[in-house]
């Protein structure tokens, strides 16, 4: 069974900065791709960023109980779909989930083994800074966004793990470094080593 690994964080920490450096590190890491209702930035692709869905498209998928999670967040809608996620999984290869922390949290519910990372800005002006430096958002959606974080930062003790999104060289350091020790938990040796060991105790 793979690893079920969830990043999230509050809207423009740089989830998805940190997420695609991680995966140049780490190719054999499987990013699930979210689905959403929002509209496409400037240079994301449909089934690469997200699966971009009308608001009719995700409710159905939700009826049909094809989304691990999901969350309606500023407006719009984000999820997981299920079933990749849990093939993958089943495979043996780690999946890597960057969503909302709404999202995770619930993740977290139905897959307590999640390994929950928790990406923080440095600070509340670094983050306000990083989300206008975007330029797609209004100023009322931008404190909206603001206010939300100040949430987000309060399921904190929901996490495994803290990592600060000060450098992202270094934040990428931290979570694969985090992904390489929870690989080495002793309860996910393989099934033969633990036998071996449990008999020498006997011994």
């Amino acid at each position: 069974m793979g690893l079920l690994i969830v990043l999230s964080g509050p809207a423009g920490v740089g989830k998805g900065t940190v997420c695609t450096a991680l995966r140049k590190r780490m190719p054999e890491l499987v990013y699930s791709v979210s689905a959403t209702t929002r509209q496409p930035r400037p240079g994301e692709i449909d089934g690469v960023n997200y699966f971009f869905k009308t608001k009719e498209q995700f409710l159905k998928l939700i009826e049909a109980d094809e989304m691990l999670e999901y969350a309606e967040y500023v407006g719009n809608y984000y999820g997981t779909p299920r079933s990749f996620v849990e093939e993958t999984l089943a495979a043996g290869k780690n999946v890597i989930l960057e969503i909302e922390v709404q999202g995770a949290v619930k993740v977290k519910e139905k897959f307590p083994g999640a390994i929950m990372v928790f990406l923080l800005p440095p600070s509340f002006d670094e983050l306000k800074a990083r989300i206008t430096g975007r330029g797609t958002e209004s100023m009322d959606t931008i404190n909206t966004r603001m206010n939300v974080a100040a949430q987000e930062m309060s399921l904190l003790s929901h996490y495994d793990y803290a990592v600060m999104n000060d450098e992202i060289e270094r934040a990428c350091d931290k979570i694969r470094s985090i992904i390489i020790a929870e690989n080495c938990r002793r309860e996910r040796l393989p099934a033969h080593i633990l036998h071996m060991a449990a008999a020498a105790e006997k011994a």
